[in-house]
């Protein structure tokens, strides 16, 4: 958790030194799920989350230097810097996307279930969407589809309270959305994220549950992000005192606590341990900020459509074709 915290804290840095280009959603309050996710993930198992997806790569093990230099849109990023931050992308441990178009990744996560159930791999897809995808049609169809075919996937929703700006009571008539579990042939469970492994337990449920008996699960996490929406909002529509309320339930600020408290591990340990991952994390930002751009030919790289219609001179294109 505290590796995924001083990764995003060192993209805040980046990006108001305008090393960092367009959107940047940052996932501080909300480590604890990434951790839980890939406690609970076996070998082959799936994730395909939203555009807020730094916590799972590092979570689930990708290279801090290769998620900096997608950040910063290097050749050396885990999608060659073609992705940015919503989309990273690292299928060898099981990264399958962040998508950045609301609700409509949900029909693809459930394609994924589809192929391991068609295939009989046994692997399992996690799929994550906000608060704010809950009312998007594909969601509706995605999750429609996986409840009639029994698809072995567990979708969760990480309600941290806001659709961007908009708080959850002012965009759902009922505001427990797994009242909606029932509808599609869903078990489902629901509760406060304050504990990495009350997350990880209650999560691994639904993962073999979707494992064993191929029946889909609605997850709701509550949980909270301390900052705004993306980096270019200023989260003036929620009070100092909110905020401050619900840090007492920091996942991160409990586990340290009870590191202290519970398990005497001595400060100057986790001090250092931080101090390590700080510089860790330093030095994947510093890899990013001098390493290379992409080539420009790499434009043309991965394009679908090719052949003499596309070319640069008018007299390769058929007639009537602009």
């Amino acid at each position: 958790m505290l590796r995924i915290r001083r990764f995003e804290e060192a993209a805040a840095r980046a990006y108001t030194r305008g090393k960092i280009s367009g959107f940047l959603h940052l996932y501080i309050g909300q480590e604890a799920i990434a951790i839980a996710t890939q406690q609970a993930m076996e070998p082959g198992d799936r994730v395909v989350s939203t555009y807020r997806t730094h916590g799972f790569a590092i979570a689930l093990g990708s290279d801090p230097k290769a998620c900096a230099a997608e950040l910063f849109g290097k050749a050396a990023g885990l999608v060659g810097g073609v992705g940015g931050s919503m989309h990273f992308f690292d299928k060898e441990r099981g990264l399958w996307g962040g998508y950045a178009i609301v609700g409509n990744h949900i029909p693809v996560a459930a394609g994924h279930a589809f192929a391991s159930q068609y295939t009989g791999d046994g692997r399992v897809t996690l799929c994550f969407m906000g608060d704010g995808a809950v009312g998007i049609g594909p969601v509706h169809e995605g999750m429609t589809m996986a409840g009639i075919m029994k698809l072995p996937i567990v979708f969760v929703v990480e309600n941290n309270q806001y659709s961007m700006g908009t708080p959850l009571k002012r965009t759902l008539p009922v505001e427990d959305i797994t009242a909606r579990a029932a509808g599609y042939g869903f078990a489902s469970d629901r509760f406060h994220v304050t504990s990495v492994q009350e997350t990880r337990r209650r999560l691994g449920e639904a993962v073999e549950r979707a494992r064993k008996e191929g029946r889909p699960t609605l997850l709701e996490l509550i949980t909270y992000r301390f900052r705004g929406h993306s980096m270019s909002d200023p989260a003036k529509y929620r009070q100092k005192e909110e905020v401050e309320r619900w840090r007492l339930n920091d996942p991160l600020e409990r586990t340290l606590m009870a590191l202290k408290t519970i398990y005497q591990v001595p400060e100057q340990e986790l001090d250092a341990i931080d101090e390590t991952i700080v510089a860790e994390m330093d030095a994947a930002y510093d890899f990013a900020d001098k390493a290379p751009a992409p080539a420009p030919e790499a434009r043309f790289e991965n394009v679908m459509a090719e052949g003499p219609y596309y070319g640069d001179s008018a007299t390769t294109r058929p007639a009537g074709v602009e």
